[in-house]
């Protein structure tokens, strides 16, 4: 699962997620791509689940790259706490997603088979997605 290697652990505020993507928003690596369509947090465990999808569909075939990193640490408090006495303990990690951000990208396989694996993929996501090819609008 993906995580950062080193945290000194400065727990991350909420906020708020806006606007459109203005970097990671084009194909850099493959010829397909999966973009998102909305703003959310996206965990490590559901990378890894999409991640997982796809390579299973491709058969070990074809070069897969995750172009997205959850940095963010996302705190919890424990059952039956009462309000107040500080901010939880981190629970796991997240990646703030924007709308045009592309998510997966792949190459080595044909159109057919690298839509229906990001398809796979998108089901484990909780944002929509749209798959793109390279060149194309």
């Amino acid at each position: 699962m993906l995580m950062p290697s080193r945290t000194k652990f400065r727990k991350v505020r909420k906020g708020h997620i806006t606007g459109v993507a203005t970097s990671c928003n084009y194909i850099a690596f493959g010829e397909f791509a999966l973009q998102s369509q909305g703003h959310i947090r996206i965990t490590a465990r559901q990378i890894e689940a999409a991640r997982q999808a796809m390579t299973r569909y491709v058969k070990r075939g074809g070069k897969i790259w995750i172009r997205i990193f959850p940095h963010t640490p996302v705190t919890k408090k424990p059952l039956d706490v009462r309000m107040g006495s500080g901010k939880g303990s981190p629970e796991y990690f997240a990646a703030k997603v924007k709308p045009g951000t592309i998510l997966f990208e792949m190459q080595g396989v044909t159109e057919q088979v690298a839509r229906e694996a990001m398809r796979l993929a998108s089901h484990k996501l909780p944002v929509k997605t749209k798959f793109l090819i390279k060149g194309e609008s």
